[in-house]
């Protein structure tokens, strides 16, 4: 059975944790302490008699304030589909973790009042979907029984969100009417909306295809050097690291970069076995013909298609500290196991999330603000463009005293 994975965006009270728990609750996917616990601690009771928004509501500070802060991941499973949830914070200031949670969904889910139609942070939210290159996005206009079910509505917010998607190239995008917390088309269709003649969005989750890996080449990049210089192991040279994209076997030609040594693969090894081939997703130690001098954040490489080598980087950035960007700035780009310095040499642009236009940057990026920058790096980083590749081509930005992350990067 195959796994989707998805996440919920939208403004802060838009109810997506009530969403989620009614997907839990209706689903049938809730154990009989979980529940007894949960009727325990409602205090905004729904006709069932529960508060659907603390199944993901779980830390302390989320139950008090009702809402959410960090993102949290929900597991459950139909007969057509196993899920895994994550429920994004709606806050400006969390978006940060919100990029987190849609770096590795399938499609994103984006909750919108009924009451209230498109707003500053749906956008956001869009903008980011298509920078993530998340082909699908399930449009719930929520909260519908606030408007007696309203099919002029429902169809002002489509057409609002229409033009969105249309601008940043979101070509797949489904709308569900629903209430999250009566219930209407969560799992099952309702009479209330008669009107509305797709799935439900439960039924829309079974269907929807799985994003193809679109990942160009082969990578592999090294996160331990293993060396055990033991009488038994005298000679043991092996790298540690994870298959990034593709497929590496025994006997393969490589380019060890970003030396641009070239050395072929003597063994593989996955747990301690011996293997002939490794693929993505895969963790494995991977021996070389040849001593070379290689060390951890070193990529290797097979086949025709190789990665870019460069010192200057065209990045989307999306800016996640408080304190502002500015240009001349120093920071570390970490780009998996691999850590180098940089500085900003120059914000080239940034996006009006109300208008989706591209405008003068001010002196000062600030939260959340989405700029197009050139970065230099200290040492040569070795890359994908992220439209090829997910893994090689993202990347965050780590400020060097305070070693927080302030920026989640996209290179272009």
């Amino acid at each position: 059975m195959d796994i989707l994975r998805f996440i919920t965006a939208g403004s802060v009270d838009d109810g997506k944790s009530t969403l989620i728990g009614r997907l839990l609750y209706d689903s049938k996917s809730i154990l009989q302490d979980q529940l007894e616990v949960l009727e325990k601690h409602s205090k905004n009771k729904n006709e069932d008699g529960v508060d659907l928004a603390l199944l993901t509501d779980g830390l302390r500070a989320e139950r008090e304030q009702g809402i959410t802060i960090d993102v949290a991941y929900r597991y459950f499973s139909t007969p057509k589909r196993k899920f895994i949830i994550a429920d994004a914070p709606g806050h400006v200031q969390y978006t940060r973790n919100m990029i987190t949670g849609a770096s590795n969904s399938d499609l994103m889910v984006i909750l919108i009042d009924a009451r209230k139609g498109v707003i500053e942070q749906t956008r956001r939210h869009s903008i980011i979907a298509s920078l993530l290159q998340l082909k699908k996005v399930a449009v719930a206009i929520n909260k519908m029984d606030m408007v007696d079910y309203s099919e002029d509505v429902f169809e002002t917010i489509k057409s609002d969100y229409a033009a969105i998607a249309e601008n940043l190239g979101l070509n797949d995008v489904t709308y569900f009417p629903i209430s999250a917390l009566k219930g209407d088309n969560i799992v099952s269709k309702s009479s209330k909306t008669d009107w509305y003649e797709g799935d439900s969005l439960l039924e829309y989750l079974e269907q929807a295809a799985l994003n193809e890996k679109h990942n160009t080449g082969n990578r592999f990049q090294v996160q331990y050097v293993i060396r055990p210089q033991t009488e038994e192991l005298h000679d043991y040279r092996g790298y540690a690291g994870k298959i990034l994209s593709g497929k590496f076997k025994k006997g393969d030609t490589m380019v060890v970069l970003p030396a641009g040594l070239t050395t072929k693969i003597s063994k593989i090894e996955i747990n301690g076995v011996e293997k002939e081939e490794a693929s993505e997703g895969q963790p494995a130690v991977i021996h070389t013909l040849h001593d070379l001098d290689i060390s951890r954040g070193d990529l290797f490489a097979t086949g025709e298609h190789l990665p870019a080598v460069e010192k200057d980087l065209e990045v989307l950035l999306c800016w996640l500290d408080q304190k502002p960007l500015q240009t001349g700035n120093k920071y570390l780009v970490q780009q998996n196991s691999r850590l180098v310095k940089a500085i900003v040499k120059k914000v080239e642009y940034k996006i009006n999330v109300n208008t989706l236009n591209r405008e003068q940057a001010d002196d000062e990026i600030k939260l959340n603000e989405i700029v197009k920058v050139t970065l230099r790096t200290a040492q040569p980083l070795v890359y994908d463009s992220f439209i090829h590749n997910k893994t090689t081509g993202s990347a965050i930005l780590v400020d060097e005293t305070s070693n927080s992350t302030v920026a989640a990067c996209i290179i272009q």
